[in-house]
């Protein structure tokens, strides 16, 4: 291929590319996957069940109740549709009138019950975005078990204890260093096949690099393993990445996939303050090598393991953050349905994660194939019911559990939460002595009130609100309250006639007490958008007994500015009295007046001060150290079926249990009474006999070092997932994990030390005609680089990756993920890891979802990838730091410059080819600057061999 040159560097970055692309072949993945498939399993059938069936079903026209015509319980009958046409166009949310029906958008409105929530309504549009993926081929049918039995079951080869195979004969008896050798090169000549060559070693060492410790080799590393004669060079190398700490980060990415790691919820954005440290947990464990079926007992049931040291304590219970991490919707209303969610999230994960199995498919109805009846189900979810995930209010939220400190700090915190607790007594006692009106501000015409004020008078009400004067402390002429009544039906807007624009205190006035709602929504809109706070109007307004401050926000001319309070989802009285905006400006407007300062002591000052004091000691003393975790329900039991999944509709008691078609190796774990059985799950689930455990997690290990599994469906050890192509060299790899004590850095070792691994990725050619798949593992794949190693590694070759390991890494006063950006060059697995805001280049580049177990990533080839490498500022910016790196350093010409460059980016020298295009550019430039190396730079970050590895 023959390119001109050209004085202009954009030219010669598209030539470049041009150049370098030709040397790869991509293909666009499958866009259907289980995780859409799982999607429509966990979101959207159990609404249709419980929701639709009984009028749109087979079932509902066999007994003549069949509505509209329209058919809900299969693929055929959505597409079909009823009376009104078709009900779903997949991939068109605008065309399908199923969600208009859901949204209440139209003359149909269903459920006609009343709306659904929300989050479920977005649940089928994003089920409708993604392609509408239903597996259902039929109408329902009645309820029985369709799949094979438990007995069944049993003899399919996933639940049969995995045992130690020999190893067979080969013809080619030198190629073998080892028995996966033998187990790789038995199927091979068992078809006529042969292995490929062995990999060159400057392309080895690469691959190496990027699948221990997810970076590449520096071109001084490259060729030290390159010229050394030593016949146990590799092997020391592999020694040396597999003890490095960077080997921790990669192989903790591994598993922060499977583990659906993120640091907020989607919804509202809400951020997870301490997920960090779970994070953190999985590094060290892999840096340590933790024996996987401890990594496992753990993560399940960490805070009931015993603790030698105070240390241990932190690191178990840090550990069961694992069941928190889910994408709850905190907003549920329907606590028991919210619980069973959460249960729900918290089996997929660990059932898919540690098994690959696809339990919670038998939620509504015993599983369609695999030999798991919903009784199973329900005997899991008995266990984990009993695990206190959520703190529940309107907005739930996730349960923190405090971290003990050394001796030291334990003293310090003690002392501290002794004062706290003496200052509250008093603040009990002296709300107790002065009496409701006493600690409040008493009748306050609306002229004396500081700032810019919105009566309740004058509020837009919405529904029937209650005038009232009864506790005798109030702005203007009363305040009002909903009469605790027709919850979700009432608003107050408050919206200021004028205000000028400057930042302001925003104060809600309200008349307090027992009876009052414990969580009220209030909205406040300003110049940056909407927020939405609850008040607790059981407690004293802190601020002159009268006022609770929402916020600080920013108000524009002209712009919005209102307040709204709703008695959606509230339990007790909602009242309000006024909305005062307080202006912070230095220069305040002369129409916001500050509030006059008190000139004589009024009833409530001491309350006052001492509220004061009780909060200075909060914001100022010794701060515990919480993580996300789960702690013991108070009352242990088991759980009932709920028929349909429903939680309205339960049926028989089942007594907590495990998967009864992995159990038949070995005897379960016995509960013992009064527990909940979570420790005994963790112990089932590591334990020897288990049929899974192993298994999947060696086909994991064998899936990152090699692109596929042995059995590709890496989450899905089902009968609808793949058999496995090698099922001997599975068991193998099984067998000898467990025997190796569970240590996953020995058998990572043992894989990448094969004969197997080492080969090159171009192969036989009948050997790729035969098997063009690479099932039998002929070949090494060639993968493009996951998302997080080419950030990395453009910032290792700029030379701006930092090497700060561990930590929170946003500001721990962030409150909601919207629109965050990272700012930080360390590596990518620190990024904060936002469900609502995940980094740009990681989300482009196929990085796992962090709401689902993500065993296998997606690898898409699309058009945004290149314009991204080609066009953002970062990938720029980066193209010149490396440039600036290069030109310090002390090269005798621009041939050994280029040499360099390739060998940095793309870890090779460049072909003739390429330097010929090279030299040609800079030949043109009136000057070889900085810019003209930053190009060259940039080009080779956009190139295709950039972003794979052989």
């Amino acid at each position: 291929m023959r390119l001109a040159a050209s004085p202009t560097g954009p030219v010669f970055a598209a030539a470049v590319i041009a150049l370098l692309a030709s040397h790869v072949s991509v293909c666009a993945a499958d866009p259907m996957d289980a995780q859409k498939v799982a999607f429509f399993e966990q979101k959207i059938r159990p609404v249709l069940v419980e929701q639709c069936y009984k009028c749109h079903s087979a079932e509902a026209a066999k007994n003549k109740k069949l509505k509209g015509g329209l058919l809900l319980d299969s693929r055929d009958g959505l597409l079909t549709g009823g009376d009104s046409g078709p009900a779903l166009a997949p991939g068109k949310v605008a065309e399908s009138l199923l969600l208009k029906s859901l949204q209440y958008d139209g003359d149909v409105k269903m459920p006609p019950a009343g709306k659904l929530p929300a989050a479920v309504i977005a649940d089928f549009e994003k089920w409708v975005r993604d392609g509408a993926a239903d597996p259902r081929t039929a109408q329902a049918a009645p309820r029985k078990q369709v799949g094979p039995s438990v007995a069944e079951g049993r003899k399919f080869w996933a639940y049969q204890p995995p045992k130690a195979p020999t190893a067979p004969a080969v013809k080619q008896a030198n190629w073998p260093a080892g028995d996966i050798d033998r187990f790789v090169l038995a199927q091979l000549e068992a078809k006529g096949l042969k292995p490929a060559a062995d990999a060159d070693k400057a392309v080895l060492v690469r691959r190496l690099y990027f699948d221990l410790i997810g970076l590449p080799p520096t071109p001084e590393e490259t060729a030290a393993f390159v010229r050394d004669p030593d016949p146990a060079a590799y092997e020391k190398l592999v020694d040396k990445l597999l003890a490095s700490p960077q080997y921790g980060e990669r192989w903790g990415r591994h598993w922060l996939d499977v583990a659906r790691y993120a640091e907020s919820v989607t919804l509202r954005g809400l951020v997870f303050p301490d997920a960090w440290r779970y994070r953190d947990y999985v590094i060290d464990a892999f840096n340590r090598d933790v024996p996987f079926e401890r990594f496992v007992r753990e993560q399940l049931a960490g805070d009931l393991l015993p603790a030698d040291t105070q240390a241990d304590r932190r690191r178990l219970l840090t550990a069961t953050t694992f069941l928190a991490l889910g994408n709850t919707n905190l907003e549920e209303q329907d606590k028991k349905q919210l619980r069973m969610d959460v249960v729900d999230e918290q089996l997929d994960v660990i059932t898919k994660g540690f098994l690959a199995q696809t339990v919670t498919c038998a939620r509504c109805h015993d599983h369609k194939f695999d030999p798991i009846p919903t009784r199973d189900y329900y005997a899991l979810a008995g266990i984990l019911r009993n695990a206190k995930a959520m703190e529940h209010a309107n907005v739930s939220k996730w349960v923190e559990v405090p971290l003990p400190g050394n001796p030291e700090e334990e003293a310090a915190i003690r002392k501290h939460e002794g004062a706290i607790a003496t200052l509250q007594a008093k603040i009990k006692t002296e709300k107790a002595r002065g009496g409701p009106v006493a600690a409040r501000g008493g009748l306050l015409a609306v002229r004396d009130v500081g700032g810019v004020v919105v009566d309740d008078a004058a509020a837009k009400k919405v529904g029937e609100w209650q005038h009232s004067t009864f506790s005798g402390s109030y702005i203007g002429d009363g305040y009002v309250h909903d009469q605790n009544a027709g919850k979700g039906e009432k608003t107050l807007t408050f919206q200021p006639e004028v205000i000028p624009a400057g930042k302001y205190d925003v104060r809600l006035a309200y008349s307090s007490g027992p009876s009052r709602a414990s969580a009220v929504p209030v909205t406040v809109c300003g110049a940056d958008g909407e927020k939405e706070v609850t008040v607790d109007m059981r407690t004293l307004p802190p601020i002159d007994g009268r006022y609770v401050s929402l916020g600080e926000y920013r108000f524009e001319k002209n712009g919005l500015a209102y307040v709204i309070v709703s008695n959606e989802g509230t339990t007790g009285h909602v009242t309000a009295d006024a909305v005062v905006f307080v202006s912070l400006d230095k220069a305040a407007d002369k129409t916001t007046p500050t509030p006059p300062a008190a000139t004589t002591k009024k009833p409530g000052d001491e309350l006052k001060a001492l509220e004061a004091e009780l909060k200075r000691l909060k914001e100022t003393g010794p701060k515990r150290q919480h993580v996300m975790s789960v702690v013991e329900e108070g009352r242990i039991e088991d759980a009932r079926v709920h028929v349909r999944g429903s939680v309205q509709n339960q049926g028989d008691l089942v007594p907590r249990g495990f998967l009864q078609v992995a159990t038949a190796a070995g005897k379960a774990p016995t509960i013992p009474k009064g527990q909940s059985g979570r420790r005994e799950l963790a112990d089932w689930v590591a334990a020897r006999e288990n049929p899974l455990t192993a298994r999947v997690m060696a086909n994991r290990t064998w899936h990152w070092l090699f692109g596929s599994g042995i059995v590709r469906t890496t989450d899905n050890f089902g009968i609808t997932g793949e058999l496995p192509s090698n099922p001997e060299l599975l068991d193998h790899l099984a067998t000898t994990f467990a025997a190796d004590g569970w240590s996953v850095k020995k058998l990572v070792r043992q894989i990448v030390l094969s004969r197997a691994y080492r080969q090159s990725s171009v192969g036989d050619k009948a050997t790729t005609a035969a098997d063009p798949d690479n099932f039998l593992f002929g070949r090494a794949n060639r993968r493009r680089l996951e998302a997080e190693c080419v950030r990395d590694t453009i910032l290792a070759v700029s030379g701006q990756l930092s090497p700060e390991q561990g930590g929170q890494t946003f500001p721990a006063t962030l409150a909601a993920d919207y629109g965050y950006k990272s700012a930080s060059y360390r590596r990518s697995v620190y990024l904060p890891m936002f469900r609502n805001a995940m980094p740009e280049l990681l989300e482009l580049f196929d990085a796992a979802d962090p709401s689902t177990v993500t065993g296998r990533r997606n690898v898409s080839t699309v058009a945004p990838q290149s314009l991204f490498m080609m066009n953002h500022p970062f990938v720029a910016e980066q193209a010149k730091q490396a440039a600036t790196k290069l030109l310090a350093e002390k090269l005798p010409d621009d041939e050994a410059r280029i040499t360099r460059a390739y060998q940095l980016t793309l870890g090779r020298t460049p072909t003739a080819g390429e330097e010929v295009v090279a030299l040609k550019f800079l030949a043109a430039q009136s000057t070889a600057t900085n810019e003209s190396w930053a190009q060259l730079f940039h080009a080779l970050f956009a190139s295709a061999d950039f972003r794979y590895v052989d």
